[in-house]
């Protein structure tokens, strides 16, 4: 019976576990964002080097055929 009745001594307010400020919250902002620019390129990179992969083995595929 007396697990079925709300106890209210666990809950935790938010407003005062984060409390650093605005520039954390700006340092943390400007991190994700340079993660994000460096992983624009690297994407970019990988789906050139899959489509070359690609083309490279339809080239394979052709070629091998030819001589035969």
């Amino acid at each position: 019976m007396m697990l079925l009745i709300a106890n209210p001594a666990f809950a935790v307010n938010t407003a005062q576990t984060y409390n650093s400020g605005i520039l954390v919250g700006l340092f943390l902002g400007f991190c994700a964002l340079v993660v994000v620019v460096q992983l624009v390129p690297t994407i970019i990179l990988l789906i050139g080097f899959v489509k070359g992969l690609i083309k490279g083995t339809d080239k394979q595929v052709g070629h091998h055929s030819n001589r035969a």
